[in-house]
């Protein structure tokens, strides 16, 4: 299954997905203005089977209405977010499988922390292994999501703690937004020594916005600090050297919120 990943160049730097398989249907993935979402599909020359929304933050859901509009596709979502999205057509459950017309299989997380209703989808190789994890606000390259709007950061814990820890190093990374330096920055702020992000901070430094990088999950147990709750010199810049691996990620967000 391809993984079409867009830049929106919105305010709050959004990212927007489709999902193609061999048949003649799509799958849309937060959906930031509907419009230009119909026009690439138009150009793909196949039709929107349903949006599927991470969550029910406005940013992700926005572009809702006008694509239902253009193309009268449905709109699915996490049981867990009943009542906060409107217009749901099919409500999702964790570890739910979906299975596209063209036999490919995506698997439905439930992720809970940046809000209670959060899913994130987990796309499967023709083999049934691992592939790529569409995110949301859960996780992004280099950082995780705030709990400011509905969220909680001893959740969020637990949601990487059970499903996102324990993804395959060779799982491609699609999140919600670019918030690629800004976390890096925050990483290397932490743990001053991280060799492997100071030189994907070069990498990216002079990217212009709409220049992206894609990051696996192998990748981001080196550069993501939340991935990295034992490691010695950010436990001792937390003054947390005695912290539970749990105490440390809610320390972090913490430290993330005010930096």
């Amino acid at each position: 299954m391809k993984v079409h990943q867009f830049y929106t160049f919105s305010p709050l730097r959004n990212f927007c997905y489709i999902l193609e398989d061999s048949s003649d249907e799509l799958y849309v993935i937060d959906p930031f203005d509907g419009a230009d979402v119909f026009q690439r599909c138009e150009k793909l020359g196949k039709k929107v089977k349903a949006i599927i929304n991470t969550h029910e933050h406005h940013d992700h859901v926005m572009g809702n209405d006008e694509l239902q509009r253009l193309c009268g596709c449905e709109v699915w979502a996490h049981e867990k977010a009943r009542g906060r999205i409107k217009n749901v057509d099919n409500y999702l459950n964790d570890n739910q499988i979906l299975k596209t017309k063209g036999n490919h299989c995506v698997k439905v997380l439930y992720t809970p922390g940046h809000t209670l209703g959060h899913l994130c989808l987990l796309v499967l190789s023709d083999e049934g292994k691992q592939s790529s994890l569409i995110c949301g606000d859960t996780l992004f390259n280099a950082g995780v999501g705030n709990c400011h709007n509905g969220g909680d950061p001893s959740v969020l814990y637990e949601t990487f703690r059970d499903h996102i820890f324990t993804l395959d190093d060779h799982v491609l990374v699609y999140p919600g937004h670019d918030y690629l330096k800004n976390n890096l920055l925050f990483t290397l702020d932490r743990e001053p020594g991280n060799e492997m992000a100071k030189k994907k901070l070069e990498e990216v430094q002079d990217f212009p916005d709409g220049q992206f990088v894609v990051t696996t999950i192998g990748e981001e147990r080196e550069i993501n600090t939340f991935f990295r709750l034992s490691n010695s010199e950010i436990k001792k810049n937390l003054s947390a050297l005695e912290c539970s691996e749990k105490d440390i990620f809610i320390k972090l967000r913490e430290k993330r919120n005010h930096w």
